[in-house]
């Protein structure tokens, strides 16, 4: 890995993962997901273990609680329906930013880096939480999972974010909590950091290819203002 001293302000824009990243929703979707466990008297999972269920989408997070047995195609759609249900009307109880993340927002806005945000989450469900508990940031895209386009790790969303906004992906930082973003980063040829405040160790990320590890919001500040 790059040591932290590297020279942050020759790159100009950065892409954001959401969940794990900048929002800590871990309880929500955890409490949503248990909540349609409990409905088939399935065995409900903590919240270290939805540490790494989260990460591919929905769908993912749903199949990987569900027992084995139960994960036949129909039965997953059907549970796959409830857990979204269920979220949309839990995911405001206990979603928050993680401490730190808006003053990293405000330094970054402060010298003009353009700012986005690309989810796995579905696209509706990634705006309506940012317009929510981001809102009070410009973000030039906000991109989610959208049908047609792969998600991370493959580098598509990625880098049609960069072309909206005009930048070549060389000049990205892409800031994430797992090792498909650093996998997205890399596959990209933008520059990954991996947190470490979010849902997954720092091994993960190395091995994901994070080129820096950042154990806190505010650690990148210092390099922004060099």
């Amino acid at each position: 890995m790059d040591p932290l001293g590297v020279y942050i302000m020759k790159f100009k824009a950065v892409i954001f993962d959401l969940d794990g990243t900048l929002l800590n929703s871990l309880e929500d979707l955890a409490d949503a997901t248990n909540s349609v466990l409990r409905r088939f008297g399935y065995p409900e999972h903590n919240l270290e273990a939805y540490k790494f269920f989260v990460g591919s989408g929905i769908e993912m997070l749903v199949k990987r609680a569900l027992p084995r047995q139960h994960r036949q195609d129909e039965h997953l759609q059907h549970c796959v329906r409830l857990m979204k249900a269920e979220y949309s009307r839990c995911w405001t109880n206990k979603t928050q930013l993680y401490a730190g993340v808006a003053k990293l927002l405000d330094g970054l806005e402060s010298v003009g880096l353009a700012r986005n945000i690309l989810s796995n989450k579905a696209d509706d469900a990634t705006r309506q939480i940012v317009a929510t508990l981001l809102g009070r940031w410009n973000f030039c895209v906000i991109a989610g999972a959208r049908k047609g386009v792969p998600r991370k790790p493959d580098p598509t969303a990625a880098l049609a974010i960069a072309a909206k906004v005009g930048i070549e992906p060389r000049k990205f930082v892409f800031i994430g909590d797992t090792a498909i973003d650093m996998q997205t980063a890399r596959a990209c040829g933008m520059y990954g950091i991996g947190v470490l405040w979010g849902f997954r160790p720092a091994k993960e990320l190395i091995a994901g290819g994070a080129r820096m590890l950042l154990s806190n919001p505010t650690d990148l500040l210092p390099w922004v203002f060099k």
